[in-house]
Formats: C-alpha cells, structure tokens, sequence
C-alpha cells in the first residue's frame, strides 16, 4: 500500500467547505469514513482520498506524494471559510482481519479491508495489496490514477467515491454528463495475461492501440481499454491479454 498523509480541515465550517469541493456528499460521514475525489473545473482528477469523520473536523487520508499539491489547492478554495487545514502526523494502518475497535472498513470494497488512524502503525504485514486491488478493480493514484483520469472511467461510482445527488462540486458538469451520456466506451478494465507484462505497455488488436496494460500480477492486470475491441484478439507485447470484466454501473 502506497505511502499516506493525513491532513485535517478543522473549524466550524469544515464540512461545508469540503461539501461544496468534492465528490462525494460529506454529511454522509457520520462517524465513518467515505471515499472521494478533487476534480479540476474541467472534471478531470486531481487526486482521490478518503474522508474520516473527526467531530467538527474532517481527516483526509491521502496519497503522500500528491498531499502537497492538495493541501495548496484547498488553501486556494478557502476564502472565507472558517477553517484551517494542516498535515498531522497520524499514521494509517491498515488489514483484513483483527479490526481495531475504531477501525473503519474499507468503503470502496469489502476485500480492501480497514483503515485506522493512530500515532502508530498497527498494519497487518504479509498481506498483498497489489493483488487484492487489481483483482478488485481499485485503481491506485500514480499507477492507474494521474490527473488526466476522467472518475467515471476509472469505477468511481461501483467504489462509492461519487454522489450524484448532493448538487454542486467541483467538476461536477463533467462528471454528471458523462454518467448521463451513452454507455462509456474506455475505461479500467480487468484483463487476462499470458506472461508477465511491463507497466504502460500498449495494448494491440487489429493493428490499432486500443489500450495499455497498468499495474499487473503474473496472470492479471489493471488495464485502460476500448471496450469495441474486448472480444478481438489483443496483445500487449508479445504477450496475449483478455478481457475479463470492469468496474461500471449500468
């Protein structure tokens, strides 16, 4: 599991503020924990994160090489805001079984496990992420994630990470017309490999680059694809790849 940061948007109009910018509806937190994103004006990602209910204030749990840049951006959406935003030192922990009794499951899949924030780190070891993820279609920031992701392509809503009820948020124009818009035609998809195959290698059928291979075990990948070609023969390298499934809500 990736490197995280936890930064914390306290001050009495915590909640709002982040209600007004994310994906997800913020007054579902209640005491637990719920995925999200930051879009761009032009409904691209920004980053993904979770949000963990802290009384007033709000944790966001988030990808350390991306909680700068967060921490910038949300600092420009202030304004008036009553709040302050601030990295902590809380660690992450995470696991399958033997939950902490404050620990939070998962939200974006029941095979991800928990989360707990703590000052230490209480992670269970020997468990593999990688393939629990991609088995699961949870695509990861700086792997299958970058800031050219548009969230629908990549199963946001199956990963409960968007709300299409709670009104405005940044980016949400986009996302709402995409969801509203004809089935999506590329998008993360699960695929079969014959052999080990590289990150970002391109994926191949009828002499056309349909998609390219993302993060991989020795006979699965996570993979960006032109659903018309799934049923063609497709190679990535020299290696065969099939689709198996994706992530999408109908």
């Amino acid at each position: 599991m990736c490197d995280r940061t936890v930064l914390c948007v306290s001050g009495p109009d915590a909640k709002s503020f982040l209600q007004n910018l994310v994906t997800n509806d913020v007054t579902k937190l209640n005491n637990n924990i719920i995925y999200s994103a930051l879009l761009t004006p032009q409904g691209k990602l920004v980053t993904d994160f979770f949000l963990v209910d802290a009384g007033q204030d709000v944790l966001i749990d988030v990808n350390s090489k991306v909680s700068d840049t967060l921490l910038k951006l949300l600092s420009l959406y202030k304004l008036r805001a009553e709040i302050s935003i601030d990295k902590t030192d809380l660690k992450v922990s995470s696991g399958i079984k033997n939950k902490p009794q404050k620990g939070l499951e998962d939200p974006r899949h029941p095979k991800m496990g928990w989360r707990y924030y703590s000052n230490e780190d209480l992670s269970e070891k020997n468990i593999d992420w990688e393939k629990i993820r991609i088995e699961n279609l949870v695509p990861e920031f700086g792997k299958e994630l970058s800031s050219d992701s548009y969230i629908l392509e990549y199963g946001f809503e199956n990963l409960n990470g968007v709300d299409f009820k709670k009104g405005c948020y940044v980016g949400q124009e986009v996302t709402a017309r995409m969801k509203h818009k004809s089935k999506l035609r590329k998008g993360l998809a699960l695929v079969g490999t014959k052999g080990s195959v590289a990150f970002d290698t391109p994926i191949n059928a009828n002499k056309k680059i349909v998609g390219k291979v993302f993060s991989s075990t020795k006979n699965q990948a996570l993979a960006y694809l032109r659903f018309e070609f799934a049923s063609q023969k497709m190679m990535a390298g020299e290696v065969e790849v099939t689709y198996q499934k994706n992530n999408f809500k109908d």
